[in-house]
Formats: C-alpha cells, sequence, structure tokens
C-alpha cells in the first residue's frame, strides 16, 4: 500500500495547433525553446526565512511551489495569504509531517484533510495537490481525496546541509527541462542557494513554474 512511488510521469509540451476556418494557428517558436523548470519548498512557512525567500523571489518574478504543514500554517497565516497573493502554489503537506505507514493510513488521511481545511479558510481556495512526507503514498487518496501527489526529480539534500554553494552545485548539476527541484524553506542556506539558482538558471534560459505549468501545460 504505503510506500515510496515514482515521480508522477511529467507531461510534455506539445506543440497547440488550433484550426480557425483555413487558418492554422501554431504556437510560436519562442514558446517552443522555453526550458520551464519548478521550485518546490517543503515543511514552511518559517517566519524569518520564507518572507526572504518571498521577497527575493518576488524581485526576479518567479513563482513557486510551497508545500506547507498545517501547524506552520496556523503559526503564520499571513505568509500563507502572502504566498496566494504573490502568485505562487500552495499544496499539503500533511499538518504534522507524519509519514504513511501500514498502521497509520486514517492518522494519515485526517491530517491531509485538516491542511486541506486550514488552507482553505486562509486562501479561500481548494488545495488540489499534495506531497507525501518522504514520498509515502496511497494511490486510493487520489480518488478519496481528489488530490494529484508530486513529488521530485531534483534533491540536493538541503536538510542536512548549511552549505549553500553546495546545494547550488547538485542543483544546476542536474537541472534540465520540466525538473521539479525540492528544496526546504526553513534553512537560510536554502534561502540563498534558491536565489542563487534562479540567477543562474535564468541566465541559462530556464523559465521557473509552478509544478501545474510543468504537469499539465
Amino acid at each position: 500500500m504505503a510506500g515510496a512511488f515514482a515521480a508522477l510521469c511529467l507531461i510534455g509540451s506539445a506543440v497547440r495547433a488550433e484550426s480557425l476556418g483555413t487558418v492554422q494557428v501554431i504556437g510560436s517558436a519562442e514558446a517552443e525553446n522555453v526550458k520551464k523548470i519548478a521550485l518546490t519548498f517543503d515543511d514552511g512557512p518559517h517566519p524569518v526565512y520564507t518572507p526572504v525567500l518571498l521577497d527575493g523571489l518576488a524581485k526576479r518574478k518567479v513563482k513557486a511551489t510551497f508545500f506547507i504543514t498545517g501547524e506552520n500554517a496556523e503559526a503564520c497565516p499571513e505568509l500563507i495569504k502572502r504566498m496566494q497573493e504573490e502568485g505562487h502554489l500552495i499544496g499539503n503537506h500533511t499538518y504534522s509531517h507524519i509519514q504513511l505507514t501500514q498502521d497509520n493510513r486514517e492518522q494519515f488521511k485526517a491530517e491531509l484533510m485538516k491542511t486541506n481545511t486550514i488552507i482553505e479558510e486562509i486562501t479561500g481556495q481548494g488545495v488540489t495537490y499534495v506531497r507525501p512526507p518522504y514520498g509515502s503514498w496511497d494511490k486510493s487518496f487520489e480518488k478519496e481525496l481528489n488530490m494529484i501527489p508530486v513529488l521530485w526529480s531534483i534533491d540536493p539534500l538541503d536538510w542536512c546541509c548549511d552549505d549553500a554553494a553546495c546545494v547550488v552545485r547538485k542543483v544546476e548539476s542536474a537541472a534540465e527541462e520540466n525538473a521539479i527541484i525540492l528544496l526546504h524553506d526553513s534553512y537560510p542556506s536554502t534561502v540563498t542557494a534558491a536565489l542563487q539558482i534562479v540567477d543562474d538558471l535564468q541566465k541559462q534560459g530556464y523559465v521557473f513554474v509552478t509544478v501545474e505549468e510543468i504537469l499539465f501545460d
């Protein structure tokens, strides 16, 4: 049932053509050449470091995805609201960062539902995406809760390394189109690394988007 599962297949963006009478409209060459990549942040919001991160993302006009815990959302509702207002995507990371096991399925489900309610009360919007802690998931939840699990393709293990330069190197060496980068906004070194990653990869032609745009555009 539970256990780590393979990352969602990334849905490639095909050139879309639409016939309008005798005219065929095709996506521009510029749009075809865009290299999309997604920054995601787990475990927040953090009262000190998340605002610094949001400031840096806003300055760079970058949108990210935040998978937040319910307990941290309750502690910092103003940061959840700010994420929403600044165009970031907000996802569920359970209430207390619980890992799904064979013995706690109902508790895990209850934490997801509780966190959905907390986010909805703050933002006025429903929650579609979930990142299960440690990648442990039960596919039956997708129908039961109408939620989409999102894992990652690049993990620099920033939570166990306070060297921002090391995190930057690990991410940039693995960067590729449609990659989903896993980071945590609870560490000052990660905030520093994330903004450096944005600066460097933008120079390489990458465009930072939310995971929704990676999965479904």
